[in-house]
């Protein structure tokens, strides 16, 4: 075990989008962070998916959010989440579940996983109260329409994103 209280060498992944990373997901990372050695938030890589950040630019804001904490590292993928995953030795998949609508997706994914890959397990976590009404779209609409996303999205993002503003870029 380590200090953590971590199985030694477990490592899971988290995958998304993560345009823009929330308050929920930081709450997931962070807890993911207690209960695994090492987690990767892994950024999905789609080029049809209009996205507020490039794929670059959300690695370089998870790595700015989660700079104190050396077991937290941000990287992309593209492809089968299984493939990426045997070759990163992964043991587990952490997900988010906001609501009892994200869960039957999500189970389809898992087993789908399982099937794909039956020595991969998937954690289903739920973010804290104060985020199960938060997406990634839901704050890129709020923030195209002039709304506040203070206290929704960690500090770093909402610079980022007040960046992207004053650019003349709101998504």
């Amino acid at each position: 075990m380590t200090p953590s209280g971590a199985p030694r060498g477990r490592l899971a992944i988290f995958p998304g989008s993560f345009d823009p990373l929330t308050n929920g997901h930081v709450d997931i990372i962070l807890r993911s962070a207690h209960l695994f050695e090492r987690i990767v938030v892994a950024v999905l890589l789609n080029a049809e998916k209009k996205s507020l950040f490039t794929s670059d630019e959300r690695v370089a804001i998870i790595r700015e959010v989660f700079k104190e904490y050396p077991n937290v590292e941000a990287d992309t993928f593209d492809g089968l989440l299984v493939e990426y995953a045997r070759q990163r030795r992964a043991s587990a998949i952490v997900r988010g579940l906001r609501a009892v609508s994200d869960f039957e997706y999500e189970f389809q994914m898992a087993l789908m996983n399982r099937h794909l890959e039956p020595t991969l397990e998937t954690v289903f976590m739920m973010p804290a109260e104060q985020y199960t009404y938060l997406s990634s779209r839901l704050i890129k609409e709020v923030f195209q329409l002039g709304g506040e996303v203070r206290g929704l999205v960690p500090p770093a993002v909402e610079r980022w994103m007040s960046q992207k503003q004053g650019a003349g870029v709101r998504g």
